[in-house]
């Protein structure tokens, strides 16, 4: 099983540690299946940027980067060039060790688990 760690920016947020992602789910399907804040208005199919992330480590484990992600991602607040959208990241691997930090939510309207 895949592990990911979830970091976040706001810091009275704990960093959580997920050791059983499964292949072939999506970043977005984790932090739904583990109590994790991320909201996400489309509801997963990359047509907004609220489930806005920034993966520190492991994104060779997951799917690469496609145009239509990368132009949602330049609507997100702060993008940068670790940023991801979270319904986007499928995990590759069985082995995958990921790190992603996780924005701060407050501002953003919008469904949340």
């Amino acid at each position: 099983m895949a592990k990911i760690i979830f970091k976040f920016e706001d810091k009275n947020i704990p960093e959580k540690l997920v050791e059983n992602a499964e292949k072939g789910f999506s970043i977005l399907e984790v932090t739904e299946d583990h109590d994790i804040h991320l909201n996400h208005n489309c509801g997963g199919v990359c047509a907004c940027s609220t489930c806005h992330i920034y993966v520190n480590r492991g994104e060779d484990t997951l799917e690469e980067i496609s145009d239509k992600e990368e132009d949602f991602i330049d609507r997100a607040t702060d993008p940068r060039i670790e940023s991801r959208l979270a319904c986007q990241c499928i995990i590759l691997s069985e082995d995958a060790e990921i790190e992603v930090t996780i924005p701060d939510q407050s501002s953003i309207i919008g469904h949340e688990h």
